[in-house]
């Protein structure tokens, strides 16, 4: 479900802020309020919320909601998270329908007027091949330079108090480090046969990733942009006539989901294809492969690069 956020613009302000102060000064404060004196940033995903972390630094509160492993489709908050969004000085949201579960905590947030920048309304929309609005852009890092360009613009305009001349120089840096990588990544695609450039992955999450870097996406296991769909015996029948006429070798499947639909797909694909993990959604703890949207993107190039490759 998509939420219904107005988005006549990518910020969405008001002086009602203040009303938001005043919610937080009455029975929610207990559960709350925080010692951090710092300008509070609520970040949805924890993919945004690492970029947004880069780019304020010490200079304010970064709470991102997603945990580490979660779908984004589907994660939660808790009743402590609600009430502290509608103190924030900004928020930061996909915008594109990704957090299915806090389509009504955003609502509400943008109610109480609390100041909403939606990263999908600063990137170049695609569409899945159901005409769908696809939301994850960030696979695409050229993508991401635009959503640091506008989270950028948005946390100068809504925080007056933050230093601009740290928090430009600190995108200035980032961006600079988006643009290495998609280098890289384009020197690592194009090493692959063009005939082998064919991804199967567990839902349709790299289409942004394929259009740029002219990789074919042959299908998913789960036909949709959001992992709350179900395949059905027709559609992985399908899938697997696809995979062999392609002669696909390697499935992706995403790091934070079960993979028994891949591998159930693996196994009825007359051909000898492999099951790779790929973090196709969400950062990983520190300890894990991907703990930051950098690694994480250079972790899956390198699976993908050697996973297409003879």
């Amino acid at each position: 479900m998509r939420a219904t956020i107005p988005r006549t613009t990518a910020l969405l302000r008001t002086t009602a802020v203040l009303a938001a102060g005043l919610v937080l000064g009455t029975g929610l404060t207990s559960c709350a309020a925080s010692a951090d004196d710092r300008p509070l940033v609520v970040v949805t995903t924890n993919i945004l919320g690492d970029v947004v972390g880069e780019l304020v630094g010490d200079q304010a509160e970064v709470m991102t909601l997603m945990p580490p492993d979660a779908d984004p489709h589907s994660f939660e908050i808790s009743a402590r998270q609600a009430a502290r969004i509608t103190g924030a000085q900004l928020l930061v949201s996909n915008g594109l329908g990704l957090e299915e579960g806090l389509t009504r905590h955003l609502e509400t947030a943008a109610d109480e007027g609390v100041p909403i920048v939606e990263a999908g309304s600063l990137v170049d929309v695609l569409e899945t091949e159901s005409g769908a609005t696809d939301p994850h852009f960030w696979t695409d890092p050229t993508q991401m330079t635009s959503v640091v360009d506008g989270v950028t613009e948005a946390l100068l305009e809504e925080i007056p108090t933050l230093d601009a001349a740290e928090l430009q120089a600190n995108a200035a840096t980032y961006t600079a480090g988006l643009e290495a990588l998609d280098a890289e990544m384009a020197e690592a695609f194009a090493a692959i046969p063009a005939e082998q450039r064919k991804l199967v992955t567990n839902h349709h999450v790299f289409g942004y990733l394929a259009a740029r870097y002219d990789l074919q996406v042959i299908g998913a296991v789960i036909p949709s942009g959001t992992t709350l769909a179900a395949p059905s015996a027709s559609d992985l029948d399908e899938l697997s006539t696809a995979i062999e006429e392609a002669g696909v070798r390697t499935i992706f499947a995403d790091s934070s989901q079960p993979d028994r639909l891949v591998q159930v797909l693996a196994d009825e694909a007359d051909v000898d294809v492999a099951v790779v993990p790929l973090f196709t959604e969400s950062l990983t703890a520190e300890s894990g492969d991907a703990p930051t949207y950098l690694t994480m993107m250079r972790a899956n190039t390198e699976r993908i690069a050697t996973g297409l490759s003879p």
